[in-house]
């Protein structure tokens, strides 16, 4: 590989994901809506599994703080509800109708951009970017795991 060519790839990549980021940060503030009641409305109307505040928090690397902040306000606004089923510290989260309705003015539109960006790309295409991206991300996280703490030295 020519010297500079790794440097000018991962400036590539930096500027597509925080040009990703944005995208979202942008239609968040469109919608009137944090980016985190945003991903809360994303995940419980996608079902990406049980609607408990601690799958949230895994699911979008949020911190458990802001995920709570962001759940008192949608509930104080009547978009969700939080039940305990019997368990305090479990709290389960349910769209309430008002809440469907502001998914349906929101998140769906970002879930069909996502399809409809997704869906350029062929079947293969799509799992040759899963796969490669997943390798990406595991790396970067053993190399991240490595770094030492501040005032620690690159050798």
């Amino acid at each position: 590989m020519e010297p500079g060519t790794l440097d000018a790839r991962l400036k590539q990549y930096n500027d597509i994901t925080k040009e990703n980021d944005q995208l979202y940060r942008g239609i968040a503030k469109k919608f009137g809506l944090s980016e985190c009641a945003v991903w809360i409305l994303y995940y419980l109307r996608a079902e990406y599994g049980e609607p408990m505040q601690s799958g949230i928090c895994s699911s979008f690397h949020q911190p458990k703080q802001s995920i709570n902040s962001a759940l008192k306000k949608l509930e104080a606004e009547g978009y969700i509800a939080l039940t305990t089923g019997g368990n305090r510290r479990k709290k389960e989260i349910v769209l309430t109708a008002e809440g469907r309705k502001l998914c349906g003015e929101t998140v769906d539109y970002i879930i069909e951009a996502e399809k409809g960006a997704l869906g350029v790309l062929t079947e293969k295409e799509q799992e040759d970017f899963m796969s490669l991206f997943e390798k990406y991300t595991g790396q970067f996280k053993l190399n991240m795991r490595e770094i030492p703490e501040r005032g620690g030295t690159i050798t």
